[in-house]
C-alpha cells in the first residue's frame, strides 16, 4: 500500500484542558480504524497545549472520506470547547516507509 495524499491539523488546548484533548484524541483512534482509507494516523502532542494529528492516505478520496467523517465531525464539536480552532494543512507525501 502506498499513500500520497496527508493532512496535518494542529490546535492548541484550551487553559486547564490539556488532559480532555489528549483523552479526546484517544478515543479518536477508535474512530479512524473504521475508515479502512486511513493507513496511518497520529494523534501528536508538540508542546504543553498544543497538539495535533497527522495522518496519510492512499489518494485524494481517501482524504476527502476522512475530512467528512466522524473524526472530522468530532473536531468540530469540540472546537471552542476543549481546543481552539485547528489548522488544517492538505500535504502530498513525496516518499513513505509503512510496514508491509
Amino acid at each position: 500500500m502506498s499513500v500520497t495524499k496527508g493532512l496535518l491539523v494542529r490546535f492548541d488546548a484550551l487553559p486547564g484542558k490539556e488532559d480532555e484533548v489528549v483523552e479526546f484524541l484517544d478515543a479518536g483512534l477508535g474512530l479512524v480504524e473504521q475508515e479502512p482509507a486511513t493507513i496511518a494516523w497520529f494523534a501528536i502532542r508538540l508542546g504543553p497545549s498544543s497538539f495535533g494529528i497527522f495522518d496519510v492516505f492512499p489518494d485524494d478520496a481517501g482524504r476527502d472520506t476522512h475530512l467528512s467523517g466522524p473524526v472530522a465531525a468530532a473536531l468540530g464539536e469540540q472546537t471552542g470547547a476543549l481546543f481552539s480552532e485547528p489548522t488544517i494543512e492538505k500535504l502530498d507525501v513525496q516518499a513513505s516507509k509503512l510496514p508491509s
